[in-house]
Parts: C-alpha cells; sequence; structure tokens
C-alpha cells in the first residue's frame, strides 16, 4: 500500500494505491473516492479533508501509527476495513544492466535487461545516456510509486515492452546537481536485489 500527499498540488487530499490495476471504476462516498478493479476489489482510495491527520512531507510518505489509527477510524465508518501498512519500499531494488541495445524506433531509447534477483531479469527501455552493460542501478519496479507521485506500471515504449524505471537521483528525491543528467550509479559491491532504501543514500 502507498501514500501519496502534496499539499501544494492537491490540498488536503491523501491519496492511497492499495494495488496496481488496468482498468478501474470509481465511487463517490463522502469526502473520498473508491477506485475499484473489474471484479469490483479495492484498489485505491482518495480521500479529502485530511487535516486532522497533521500529514508532513511531499510525495510517498510514511504514516505514523496515530495517524493510521485516525485513518482506519475514519475509513471504518464509512465501511471500509483494509490493512494500512505501506510497502513502497519494496519496489526500489539493486539492480545489474546485462545488456543494452539501441531501441529500433527511438535514437535517444535504449533496451536493457537488468537483473534484480537471482531468478528475475526485466526487459526495460530507457532514455539515459550513461546505461552501461555491467552497472549497479536502482529500478523501480511494476507498483512502485514515485516521490513525483508517477506510478510505475507495465509499459510500452514507442512499441517495446518496458517493465520498470532505471532511476536517477532527481526522481529518487534525493539531491542532485542541476545539469547532471543520467541515472544514479551504485559501487559495484552492492548485490543485486537488495531494498534501495538500505543503502541509506
Amino acid at each position: 500500500m502507498l501514500f501519496f500527499y502534496n499539499k501544494e498540488m492537491l490540498g488536503q487530499t491523501l491519496l492511497v494505491t492499495i494495488k496496481n490495476s488496468e482498468q478501474v471504476f470509481y465511487e463517490n462516498k463522502k469526502n473520498m473516492v473508491l477506485i475499484r478493479d473489474e471484479n469490483n476489489s479495492l484498489v485505491g482510495l482518495n480521500i479529502f479533508n485530511v487535516e486532522n491527520l497533521n500529514l508532513t512531507g511531499s510525495g510517498n510518505i510514511d504514516l505514523t501509527e496515530d495517524q493510521k489509527e485516525k485513518l482506519q477510524k475514519r475509513l471504518e465508518k464509512n465501511g471500509i476495513k483494509i490493512d494500512l501498512e505501506a510497502n513502497n519500499d519494496e519496489f526500489f531494488v539493486v539492480g545489474q544492466v546485462l545488456t543494452k541495445e539501441k531501441h529500433p524506433d527511438a535514437d535517444k531509447l535504449s533496451v536493457s535487461s537488468v537483473k534484480i534477483s537471482e531468478d528475475q531479469v526485466l526487459q526495460i527501455v530507457c532514455g539515459a545516456s550513461n546505461v552501461a552493460v555491467g552497472q549497479k542501478v536502482v529500478v523501480a519496479t511494476i507498483g512502485a510509486m514515485m516521490p513525483s507521485g508517477l506510478l510505475i506500471k507495465k509499459s510500452k515504449l514507442r512499441g517495446v515492452e518496458s517493465n520498470g524505471m532505471l532511476c536517477s537521483k532527481r526522481e529518487l528525491g534525493l539531491p542532485y546537481e542541476e545539469g547532471i543528467k543520467g541515472i544514479l550509479l551504485l559501487d559495484d559491491n552492492i548485490e543485486v536485489g537488495r531494498k534501495f532504501k538500505e543503502l541509506n543514500l
């Protein structure tokens, strides 16, 4: 479950993503919108007027136990029972670029195979110019919500399937230098599959 809050852009609204779904339907309730998939399962919530939660930060946020308790009570009053455990960190992992090829239909894009565990390799389309075979990189996998609010989904870029994103410092919400572009490159000794949050960058 992911929590997104940006007071400047959205006011006192908390966006909750429970799981990714290609097709969604919206149900308006008092001070909230329920988002359901084709099976009528709850996949997200837009919760308005959340001043009493005293939320801070911008982008992906973690709720305190007190905030979770208040939100849980509000949801239960509306007949909604869900587990409010955020798990966005698991979607950001260390990967290693195994191959890199030019995109067949876009000069500025490349197609890479990226290993994120002993038995999982993802095909990812990337526009960064500094991608190279052998690099250790940060991979946002399908289901990740970026600090900007972008939800990473399986997609096609100029006709080529992409199953994640190779991340820059800026995209990860880390301090970065203006004018320096490209993905974040990690030390070679960091193991593949390690959670990005564990690196304490």
